[in-house]
């Protein structure tokens, strides 16, 4: 009897996943399904429980149930009660374990690239969904700082205060402000949704330091505009899917509990992009 693996979220058609984990299954010859799974906004608690009667082995989670899922875990793993986000679910027996790997995942291309995060000055555009994550993986790694912009300032203002509890020295900052400090920065992520619809990015990079790290999370476009002018730069830049790819690398590992094909998986996700 194969095994079987889901996403959850709403809108859910767009999910590059299953693409990403089928094609790991075929490199490994693994007896092993993924599915995309719509479960909408106020149906959680009925979903879950649907996937619990198919036994399902496994599920990822993405918007908008990252953090309501939490309600339903059995047990959760230090990342995700730090995060307080879930996005990658075990079932054994009926026992669900949460799992957030979304620090991991945008982790896992820096130190890919052997770029140095410890003491290093953070510009971090953005305070929804994944900046949590991203702000904790600045605090493990022992970043010297962050600044955050947010749109809406109640948002930066709780990240800020979310980067201090984990000793991570933290302030907000204005679009103003980036301009005369830019120079200032090691590290330069936007976590925004920016660049999705092709928008322009809301910073230009002028006067950046060489050799500054740009990151960009959006994985759709590829190329999107903040990343085309950071490459101007000569800057080293880093595309949103390979987040993504960290991601769906570490949900694999913490299922089969062996090493995943990485280079099928890249294959595989960068067809759909």
């Amino acid at each position: 009897m194969g095994k079987s693996y889901a996403v959850i979220g709403d809108p859910i058609d767009h999910s590059l996943s299953p693409n990403i984990h089928s094609a790991a299954f075929r490199e490994l010859n693994l007896d092993a399904s993924y599915i995309a799974y719509r479960i909408p906004r106020d149906e959680l608690e009925i979903g879950i429980e649907g996937l619990k009667k198919i036994k399902i082995d496994g599920f990822n989670v993405t918007i908008p149930h990252k953090v309501e899922m939490m309600k339903y875990l059995d047990k959760i793993d230090e990342t995700c009660s730090v995060i307080g986000a879930v996005n990658t679910v075990t079932n054994e027996n009926g026992i669900l374990k949460g799992y957030n790997t979304d620090m991991d995942g945008f982790l896992d291309p820096i130190k890919k690239r052997k770029i140095e995060i410890k003491n290093s000055r953070v510009l971090l555009l953005g305070a929804g969904g994944a900046a949590r994550a991203i702000v904790a993986g600045f605090a493990k790694e022992k970043s010297q700082d962050i600044s955050i912009y947010n749109r809406t300032e109640t948002k930066s203002r709780e990240l800020v205060k979310f980067a201090k509890s984990l000793e991570l020295n933290s302030s907000e900052i204005t679009l103003s402000s980036i301009k005369n400090e830019i120079r200032e920065y090691d590290i330069i992520v936007n976590a925004t949704s920016i660049g999705l619809q092709n928008e322009d990015s809301i910073i230009d990079f002028d006067g950046v330091k060489e050799n500054v790290l740009v990151y960009d999370i959006v994985y759709m476009p590829m190329h999107t505009d903040f990343l085309n002018k950071a490459k101007e730069r000569n800057t080293k830049i880093i595309f949103g899917y390979e987040m993504l790819l960290g991601q769906a690398v570490r949900a694999f590992e913490i299922w089969h509990k062996i090493e995943a094909p990485y280079n099928a998986m890249k294959k595989a996700l960068l067809g759909g992009v």
